[in-house]
């Protein structure tokens, strides 16, 4: 469990710190890192994180300190570096390049080469007999000293790593007289880390890259100055002076100035979006073309772009069940190869060939076949505005063949408009001394039904409140307001009792609306009908109208043709709106539903063997969000609600997203299943040449590395999806 989420704030003798840790390199090093602060006394929690490079521990004020957890953590192998984390952290990380990666691949090849006809020609002999054996050893203690060191450290805690099997057969060749193949074997221990980093790293640039862009200074307006100051002094309801072509620092509502900005980073957009006054902004976006004054509504982690962060690191809590798999595999790898070494020499009574097999062996890569490709394709979603919550999530929609769909703000703009006020033959006169008595009765009643929704957040609701504001209608305080999640609103206006609802409210209240023919036209156009109800009388309805999503037809073909023929709009709508938009779309429906009949829906396609995703807007869908298998918030950049129920989020309006994050999922799992299934060959058929003793010592050192180049070059696939 996660000790953010796990933490109770009254809790006032915990505390959570961030820990960086560097050495980590696969998914056994975290394994390691963990036990090791979990041991210290007052720990409460901890989770270690690969991707960021850090630990997050939740521990009691009174009972440990940094300095303990350092001590525990470079007991362990690792090292905790004199600095605080911060997002600048990713940037230190190194630039590799294709020319990099060409040459690194150049070098081991050669080198390769070199081995095996030294091998074949027997110089590795001549070498051995002419240089004595102290000298010899020496070599092997210098090139191997590191690794040397944390194989002792881990094997006096009783922990067996990767490296242990090779210092095995390193100290083997050492006892046979041959300190050449020991060198040799040390040498590609060294390299094989070497790769086991670069592969890592690349998984993590994606993720440094993106934690990297979040802002750390900010212009604020102080005593009628500009002052530079860092992130973290920044608070809600400052405000903040962006100039053309600096990076937005905050969250927050422009108050002044024009510009054309870049959230790329956010959403993944390419586009420009013009902003002013009333518009709202992220963080980690860039002005361009003018300058803003903002209000500061969220800073740092309390940020959209922090959440964000946030969320894709802690992604690799959320492991998907291959990625168990193998690590259970790779727990259970290492005695039984040190059982088939143990057999070689009994059976075959040859040192050479029982240290082959101790060399050969390559647990590492088991430990990076699924992080790998699972990091590479978190980090690059994120990059295109698409937040995988983890590797479990990308397994599972790649899995999907049900996929249940919202209708308002989800298939729809989720901006809607009230398009006609209609007032019922026989509505009642609602007049009172606060009425304005010059207002005509559809005035009264889009005033009434506005005061009602004042603090609703449903979309239909803020189009009840603009149309009121657009005819300079004032808007009462209710004394009193409930939501009724799939229905309406209850609410006290002006002495008054009101509700505003669909026509199951109306039904469930007893009052008999006159539904004419005007209403019946509206309802059947596609429109949603929302009833005005005052005293349990209704009085009128208003007919709102909302627009399809123009990308959303090609987006559900494409689902289609990806094999989920299973799509169905799930929908608190009337039924006439529900079947204007399943006819449009080419899909099934289900109308006037509740948010528990929308969980109940899952959990029927669930109990049949489904893998079932909901997509939603995040809010009256959360609870269904949060029952499917995956749940997908669309347009969540700003939506707290959004980011915390769903397992997806979309973070830019555009429904083409869906069918590509589908896309992405099955990609990784192919990759993922090609990395695991090519480790698991290569090492049985590298253990078994070993022994038989085909295979040497120094050409087991050799190919014990190509695995993790064979992962390396496979997983990057995933960087360049497009």
């Amino acid at each position: 469990m996660n000790p953010r989420l796990d933490y109770n704030s009254k809790m006032a003798e915990y505390q959570i710190v961030d820990v960086p840790i560097e050495g980590m390199d696969c998914a056994d090093c975290t394994r390691h890192v963990k036990r090791a602060i979990e041991s210290v006394s007052g720990v409460e929690a901890v989770e270690v994180y690969l991707t960021s490079e850090k630990a997050v521990i939740r521990m009691r004020r009174d009972r440990v300190d940094l300095t303990s957890i350092r001590k525990a953590v470079e007991g362990a192998g690792y090292s905790v570096p004199d600095k605080t984390l911060s997002a600048n952290d990713g940037t230190n990380m190194r630039n590799y390049t294709r020319a990099v990666m060409t040459l690194l691949g150049g070098i081991f090849g050669l080198v390769l080469f070199v081995v095996v006809v030294g091998e074949w020609l027997g110089l590795f002999e001549k070498v051995s007999e002419q240089i004595p054996w102290y000298i010899g050893l020496i070599i092997v203690l210098i090139i191997g000293y590191p690794i040397y060191l944390n194989v002792i450290r881990s094997t006096l805690r009783g922990q067996v790593i990767a490296h242990t099997l090779m210092t095995l057969g390193v100290l083997a060749a050492l006892a046979i007289g041959q300190w050449v193949t020991a060198a040799v074997v040390a040498f590609f221990m060294r390299v094989g880390d070497f790769v086991e980093q670069f592969t890592t790293e690349r998984a993590r640039r994606a993720v440094k890259d993106l934690t990297a862009m979040a802002p750390q200074t900010a212009r604020v307006e102080r005593s009628d100055q500009e002052v530079i100051l860092p992130i973290d002094q920044v608070s809600v309801g400052d405000t903040v002076v962006v100039r053309p072509g600096e990076v937005i620092p905050v969250d927050g509502e422009v108050i002044g100035g024009y510009a054309s900005i870049d959230q790329a980073s956010i959403t993944g957009e390419a586009m420009l979006v013009d902003v002013g006054p009333g518009s709202h902004v992220y963080g980690a976006a860039f002005a361009h073309g003018g300058g803003l004054r903002i209000l500061v509504k969220g800073v740092g982690a309390d940020s959209t772009f922090g959440k964000v962060i946030k969320q894709v690191e802690d992604a690799e809590a959320h492991k998907a069940d291959v990625h168990l798999v193998a690590d259970r595999f790779s727990a259970y790898f290492l005695p039984v190869v040190a059982g088939v070494a143990a057999l070689t020499f009994i059976i075959g009574r040859d040192p050479s060939a029982t240290a082959a097999v101790l060399v050969v062996a390559c647990s590492c890569a088991f430990a990076l076949a699924t992080p790998v490709a699972m990091l590479a394709s978190i980090g690059a979603g994120a990059k295109r505005g698409l937040m995988f919550k983890g590797g479990k999530y990308l397994e599972l929609l790649a899995k999907a063949d049900v996929l249940l769909i919202d209708k308002t703000g989800t298939l729809t703009l989720g901006k809607p408009h009230i398009s006609e006020i209609v007032v019922f033959d026989d509505a009642p006169i609602i007049m009172s001394e606060s009425v304005n008595q010059n207002c005509d009765i559809q005035s009264v009643i889009l005033q009434f039904a506005g005061s009602a929704e004042k603090y609703s957040e449903h979309p239909v609701a803020e189009a009840i409140r603009q149309a009121a504001r657009a005819l300079n209608l004032e808007l009462y305080d209710p004394r009193s307001f409930e939501a009724i999640p799939g229905i309406g609103v209850k609410a006290e206006v002006q002495m008054q009792k009101v509700e505003v609802g669909n026509e199951r409210m109306v039904s469930e209240l007893g009052a008999a609306p006159l539904v004419n023919k005007r209403i019946t036209v509206g309802a059947n156009s596609g429109k949603t009908i929302v009833y005005v109800v005052i005293d349990n009388k209704a009085v009128g309805a208003l007919v709102v109208a909302d627009q399809l999503r123009p990308e959303v037809p090609e987006a559900i073909r494409k689902i289609h043709q990806l094999g989920i023929q299973k799509v169905e709009v799930l929908t608190g709508d009337n039924h006439h709106v529900a079947v204007k938009l399943a006819e449009e779309l080419g899909i099934p429906f289900r109308a006037e539903l509740l948010p528990e009949d929308k969980i109940r829906i899952v959990k029927e396609y669930q109990s049949e063997g489904y893998t079932v995703v909901m997509i939603g807007d995040g809010v009256n869908d959360a609870p269904a969000l949060a029952q499917a298998d995956v749940g997908i918030a669309m347009g969540a950049a700003g939506s707290d609600i959004a980011i915390e129920a769903a397992h997806i989020a979309v973070m830019r309006e555009d429904w083409n997203l869906i069918p590509e994050s589908i896309g992405i999922s099955r990609r990784t799992m192919r990759v993922v299943k090609a990395n695991i299934g090519f480790t698991a060959v290569y090492n049985i058929l590298g253990v078994s040449l070993a022994a038989l003793g085909i295979l040497s010592p120094i050409l087991a050192a050799a190919a014990q590395s190509i695995p993790d180049l064979g992962i390396l070059a496979n997983s990057s696939r995933l960087l360049r999806q497009k």
